[in-house]
């Protein structure tokens, strides 16, 4: 019986790379804390194929599954339907196969980053300068709700100076956001630094001068360490920052609203993140 309720209950989180990802284990503490069967696994998809693998794994009758880098704009085109919060990001990291065979979509990192800032880390936002590294799909699902929370600045630097320009225009209904390539950083300082690139999964930190760092800035990488601090963690240490904060937080935190979106219960989150940090040092 046990078996069988677990295949019935068949969750995934997709990405490229996906390896490293420690959603299966989250997801799997999150059952036990709530006393349900499920069965959730990390897929590799290809980069030149979302769409047609993602439907064979709606066919396999898995109930939904988590998006990662980089398909989380493929998942937002290929939904049916859209949450309000993944419609304005235009990025989706939530998807929930429907019993009638339409895909709704919904984006859970904005929710999950700040609710680790503020409630895990009681960090402040609120009349605060904000800098985001990247300007990805990561990025989409971050900008509303920090928006939201009155930051006195947001600016966001990225390689590709256009694709950071998109972003703000997509989101200027929500707030004033500025735009820099990184060549431009080191004339202002920033309260809070957040890398929302990809550079961590090469253990690289992205190039930026260490003079916008203030007396009191947090540093925040989305990615997190497995074994060892991320290359951005590592950076903010050298450079004196206030806090270097990694994204363990925030991937439970996200996927405690996918658990509720699917399972419709509400987990505590605090044992499961501190369980993989103990997990992680060990």
């Amino acid at each position: 019986m046990e078996s069988q309720a677990a295949s019935a209950n068949r969750y995934a989180v997709v990405g490229n790379p996906v390896s490293h990802s420690l959603s299966p284990q989250i997801h799997h503490a999150f059952a036990r804390q709530t006393n349900l069967s499920i069965d959730y696994s990390a897929i590799k998809l290809a980069l030149d194929n979302f769409n047609l693998e993602l439907r064979d794994l709606q066919k396999l009758g898995l109930k939904g599954v988590n998006v990662t880098i980089p398909f989380k704009r493929q998942a937002w085109e290929i939904c049916d339907h859209l949450s309000p919060r993944a419609d304005d990001a235009g990025a989706v990291n939530t998807l929930v196969f429907r019993e009638d065979g339409d895909i709704a979509g919904d984006n859970t990192d904005g929710v999950g980053f700040t609710r680790d800032l503020l409630d895990n880390h009681h960090a402040l936002i609120k009349h605060r300068a904000i800098l985001i590294l990247g300007a990805g799909g990561a990025v989409r699902g971050l900008l509303a709700p920090l928006l939201s929370l009155q930051p006195d600045s947001l600016t966001i630097a990225n390689r590709t100076l256009k694709n950071a320009e998109i972003l703000a225009d997509d989101f200027r209904d929500s707030g004033d956001i500025k735009v820099c390539s990184y060549n431009e950083l080191g004339r202002d300082k920033f309260d809070l630094i957040i890398n929302a690139t990809a550079a961590s999964l090469d253990n690289e930190a992205p190039p930026i001068p260490e003079n916008i760092l203030g007396i009191n800035s947090i540093c925040y990488d989305m990615m997190y360490g497995i074994d060892s601090p991320t290359a951005f963690v590592s950076w903010a240490q050298r450079c004196g920052a206030s806090r270097a904060l990694d994204g363990l937080g925030m991937l439970v935190e996200q996927a405690a609203e996918s658990f509720f979106i699917w399972h419709g219960v509400r987990v505590k989150t605090a044992e499961i993140i501190a369980g993989l940090r103990t997990y992680q040092e060990n």
